[in-house]
């Protein structure tokens, strides 16, 4: 057994909230924090008034509004870059959340980063500030080089750059000794651009954010019904009998779901939130936007049932619900849609039998949930006539993530839930264009059929067999295997697992390039050479040699829409991110017959190839133009699917054994806070869980507290036990009690991702598990 410190020298990621605040570079300073119990409906007034802090303290009173009034409106607007729920399409005025507005107030931010402060600021000097303190700077305004000599990075010509990274990829031995990431954020057109380059220069490296957080569900989906996407829109939501929510805290992650939510309600629909912890998503909600009820604090629910299973069990209690309709059937066989199951799916009787033989005692056990809540359920499943459940990242992010995923859609087809309107599966997509860059082609995993298109419309003969995704990337960059690491967006290196080894993986490598916003941690864990390229946002006005120019992205539910920015970019050395990959490409691939620079004039030459190579874009520039875009075709809503069967397929999968953690251990799962974008931390609080001024907790139930002789807000150290059996800690978090089941425990990323070693991935999705962690809380020593 091996021992690694969650305390990462030179940095504060590991250790506890006094030493955070004692450097007083966090959002919050003086070290104080609290927690009540804060029962107040989800938005509401608490987001507006959180809103109007967020503008004051960032001196956007007139811009701000601004944008706001422009932020997912079809006529000239930009879509928000936070989450990937779908626009209103009924002429909602303010089809807004109080995360979104953060994250659009955020990249809008007067603050900037030029060679000034580059010059005053070592790397090392740099590593030792907080998150919060170094994306805080500001916008990034010019392209800049690691200059190993001063420790600083130093300004360089965008040619200059650009030739750097040309010459170093075509001076390496083979193509695949490059990696090519991206984030959620890349536009379609940017995507394209990005997979094009890299398969032209003769790899599929191209990992993905997803291969951290859906990567099971599009698994799953594509396993089952042969697409990797929802089959469900927006008018399906509002159709539905019943709604099951599973993994997500809406109110934080899909904040405008609450006014579908809340609305499901109104029409009498059922809402069962499934979730090892309470969320205020669950409780009742004021939706800003409804005048009437914020000016009389009218809240209306957002759930109606919630559910509580132990951590790692939703497969058993989706089964168990699979097993109460089942005994059902033996005596109103109406309650199974025989007829689609008989015309459209495969493996059924298997799969029954299955369900038949897992005992009540095994299922309770395995869930944390007792039979008689089980079946409660499973007479609202009954009772419905329609039904959609949609889940999130506490699904995907543990060992069983695939398995789950095609039980749900199990439970879905035993009662035709399936190709018919206000029915069906809905994964819920987090960054804003997450689902568009699988769309578009970002994929380590290509299928034949994409990169035969690829081939016949842009002549050349891309690579066919697979590449590295996200954690076989962080593995070969350790050893050597890849030496260039190129991301598109994101914060790499504090989104990953085992934090630790990542930082030493992306060390070694001979260059990385970074094209960014905003300064990050990425950019203080760099290889030998290192480069920033500063590109614009989503809010950014984007101008080429033909014009203003709008980029598309699609939402969670296949919708594919344009985006045009508002404001004058921070700096003139800004390019886009078109403009920034054309360029890289160019120098990379000198003979190269794609024409890189009249794509980056006019993005309507992108789209016009994009139709060509992808399903479902048909006359690509005049659908986007439509009011609200359109949707990608959807086969299996069709009730056509594209599986090796040619029928959607009942998956098999035994119950998991290992949802006990051992004596005395908790299960562990990561999650993000209220005041908190991915990796991006607004502020210590956490609203609707009640807490102030603190992000290094570890939520846990009072029991669990009780029999470790734990008070609230004691010191405690976490140890994580790896598949590979070594062991991590974090020293000097708080113990906070929450209702959240026994054996259960959760707490923030990304501090926590150092707890999610390198073995300790999905053997079905190769996700790393933060949301599956074994672990001791012992009182800090």
């Amino acid at each position: 057994m091996t021992s690694t410190s969650g305390l990462i020298p030179g940095d504060d990621l590991g250790r506890g909230a006094p030493g955070r605040e004692a450097q007083g570079r966090g959002p919050n300073r003086g070290g104080e924090f609290s927690q009540e119990d804060d029962q107040a409906p989800a938005a509401g007034w608490g987001a507006a008034l959180s809103v109007m802090k967020v503008l004051g303290r960032t001196r956007e009173a007139v811009r701000g509004p601004q944008a706001i009034l422009k932020m997912n409106h079809e006529n000239g607007g930009f879509d928000c870059p936070g989450c990937a729920w779908p626009d209103d399409r009924k002429g909602l005025h303010l089809d807004i959340c109080e995360n979104g507005i953060k994250h659009v107030t955020w990249e809008m931010t007067r603050k900037k980063v030029g060679r000034e402060f580059f010059a005053a600021h070592t790397v090392t000097e740099l590593s030792g500030w907080s998150d919060f303190a170094l994306e805080d700077q500001g916008r990034l305004t010019e392209p800049m080089v690691y200059d190993p000599a001063s420790d600083t990075y130093r300004p360089i010509s965008w040619d200059a750059a650009f030739e750097l990274v040309g010459a170093t990829l075509r001076g390496l031995d083979s193509p695949h000794q490059a990696a090519f990431y991206t984030s959620g954020r890349l536009s379609n057109e940017a995507t394209f651009l990005y997979q094009l380059w890299a398969r032209e220069f003769g790899t599929n490296n191209v990992p993905d954010c997803s291969n951290m957080c859906h990567e099971a569900s599009g698994r799953a989906m594509t396993a089952a019904l042969g697409t990797g996407k929802g089959t469900c829109d927006i008018d399906d939501w509002e159709k539905a009998d019943l709604l099951i929510v599973m993994a997500v805290n809406a109110a934080s992650n899909a904040p405008r779901m609450l006014t579908a939510l809340a609305d499901a309600h109104r029409r009498g629909a059922q809402i069962v939130h499934v979730n090892p912890m309470v969320e205020a998503a669950s409780r009742r909600t004021i939706v800003p936007h409804e005048f009437l009820a914020m000016a009389t604090f009218h809240t209306t629910a957002t759930g109606t049932m919630d559910i509580q299973p132990r951590i790692g069990g939703d497969l058993a209690l989706l089964r168990g619900v699979a097993k109460a309709v089942l005994e059902r059937a033996e005596t109103d066989p109406t309650v199974i849609d025989e007829l689609f199951i008989q015309r459209y799916t495969t493996n059924y009787e298997t799969y029954r039998k299955t369900v038949q033989q897992a005992t009540w005692a095994e299922l309770t056990h395995q869930c944390g949930v007792p039979e008689k809540t089980i079946r409660d359920l499973a007479e609202r499943y009954l009772a419905a006539d329609r039904t959609i459940i949609a889940w999130c990242l506490g699904v995907t992010q543990q060992e069983h993530g695939c398995d789950t995923v095609r039980e749900i859609l199990n439970l879905l087809m035993l009662r035709g839930n399936l190709g018919r309107e206000g029915a069906g599966p809905t994964p819920i997509r987090g960054h804003s264009n997450v689902q568009g860059n699988r769309t578009c082609g970002i994929s380590h995993r290509p299928d034949k059929a994409f990169l035969d298109r690829l081939a016949e419309v842009c002549e050349f003969d891309p690579p066919r067999e697979h590449g590295l995704g996200t954690v076989a990337t962080i593995e070969a960059m350790h050893r050597g295997d890849v030496k260039v690491f190129v991301a598109l967006g994101g914060n790499f290196a504090l989104a990953s697992p085992d934090l630790p080894y990542t930082f030493e993986a992306l060390r070694n490598c001979d260059l990385t390039v970074q094209v960014s916003t905003k300064l990050n941690r990425s950019h203080i864990v760099h290889g030998k050479r290192a480069l920033i390229l500063p590109c614009l946002g989503r809010t950014d006005k984007d101008a080429q040699a033909s014009g203003a120019q709008g980029i598309t992205v699609e939402d969670a539910m296949s919708m594919v829409h344009i985006s045009y920015g508002m404001k004058v970019p921070a700096s003139p050395h800004l390019r886009s991110e078109c403009a920034i990959l054309a360029g890289m490409a160019r120098a990379t691939l000198p003979e190269s017959e794609t024409p890189w620079q009249e794509y980056a004039d006019d993005y309507d030459r992108i789209r016009d190839t994009m139709e060509k190579v992808l399903d479902g874009f048909d006359e690509f520039n005049r659908r986007v133009r439509q009011a609200h875009g359109f949707r990608i075709d959807q086969p299996a809503r069709e009730r056509a699917f594209h599986t090796r069967s040619g029928r959607a397929e009942f998956s098999l999968a035994p119950l998991p054994d290992d949802v006990d953690p051992g004596e005395g251990r908790l299960m562990l799962a990561t999650v993000r806070s209220h005041d908190q974008f991915n990796t991006t931390i607004y502020s210590n609080d956490d609203r609707y869980r009640g807490l102030k001024g603190l992000r290094t907790v570890v939520f846990m139930n009072e029991n669990d507290m009780r029999d470790r002789g734990l008070e609230e807000f004691d010191l405690v150290d976490v140890t994580s036990f790896s598949k590979d059996g070594t062991q991590r800690t974090v020293h000097g978090y708080r113990a906070v009690r929450y209702e959240i089941p026994p054996g259960c425990a959760a707490g923030y990323m990304p501090e926590l991702n150092v707890l999610c070693g390198m073995a300790d991935v999905s053997t079905q999705s190769q996700q790393p598990v933060t949301k599956h962690l074994v672990v001791e809380v012992t009182r800090s020593g």
